[in-house]
């Protein structure tokens, strides 16, 4: 399998934040990459100095990895119309022919499709959730330095053990030149129930919390709380709705629980009791702490 950068041949469907900053980092590393995006102006943009040519029934044989960075709904349609394709150009018992990995934030939606695709087929598929990203979207804000340091996770199909991590290992080599700075390897279901909280349910209460009526009288009086709280207010309206939907029961969850914590200061505020106040704020401060020591000696 090739391991150099250079000799890399890397195909890109999607060509957005995330599969443009794919697109770039690769092109950077001295790989030849090949794309495909419904929108016309994009490509003739990535064409200029990312691109060799479009990720066609030609060019999809020859790449070693082939990365789904569209929409859930897209990536699973991408595959139905390409798995034949890829079926007859793969072998991944002997290690040859694309590995397809996705880029969705969420993954049962997409793998349980395509690991089914992927069997029938016999390709080689790997769920995958690059956790890095902007308040922005679109090529124009891609980046070949976007996932230098951030953690990748993986979800692997459910093989036998040495098959597992012969493919993880293919990915991982693969994967190299972005120098993600970590890998997890979970399942789809746990990581969607992960996912719920750490970033969908964060968008969740950032667009509501800029929904309050002072929002509009904030200027002056604001600072990094306001600016750290809102960050991720400004959103892809249709790519989050529909990750959302496909991860509906985990994230109303976590609204839930989200609300009864609220509840319980508002009751706080509204009986003026400043003790039951101060030990809610502590509550939180606790666990905070306890999390931020956790991490550090797991880094």
């Amino acid at each position: 399998m090739t391991t150099r950068a250079q000799d890399m041949r890397i195909g890109i469907v999607g060509l957005g934040l995330i599969g443009g900053s794919f697109a770039r980092a690769y092109r950077a590393a001295g790989a030849t990459v090949f794309a495909y995006d419904t929108s016309a102006d994009t490509m003739d943009a990535a064409r200029i100095e990312t691109i060799a040519g479009e990720l066609d029934d030609r060019a999809i044989p020859t790449c070693d990895l082939i990365v789904l960075a569209a929409y859930p709904g897209a990536c699973t349609a991408w595959l139905e119309e390409h798995a034949e394709l890829l079926g007859s150009c793969s072998d991944p018992a002997a290690g040859t022919g694309p590995v397809v990995i996705d880029t969705a934030g969420v993954k049962t939606a997409v793998c349980e499709r395509a690991f089914e695709l992927a069997r029938d087929h016999s390709f080689a598929f790997v769920g995958a959730h690059p956790m890095a990203g902007t308040e922005n979207s679109g090529f124009a804000f891609a980046r070949a330095d976007l996932f230098c340091g951030a953690p990748m996770v993986l979800t692997p199909p459910p093989v036998d053990d040495i098959s597992r991590l012969t493919l993880l290992d293919r990915v991982n080599t693969l994967l190299a030149p972005l120098r993600f700075g970590t890998f997890s390897v979970t399942t789809p279901e746990a990581h969607d129930a992960v996912i719920a909280f750490t970033s969908q349910l964060a968008h969740v209460v950032s667009n509501a919390y800029v929904k309050s009526p002072t929002a509009q009288v904030h200027h002056g009086f604001s600072a990094g709380s306001y600016r750290d709280l809102t960050r991720v207010a400004h959103l892809n309206p249709s790519m989050w709705a529909e990750l959302m939907c496909d991860d509906a029961k985990n994230l109303s969850q976590e609204i839930t629980w989200l609300i009864d914590a609220l509840s319980a200061y508002r009751d706080a505020l509204d009986a003026g009791d400043r003790d039951r106040l101060r030990m809610l704020l502590a509550e939180g401060d606790r666990i905070k702490r306890s999390l931020d020591d956790a991490n550090e000696r797991a880094s």
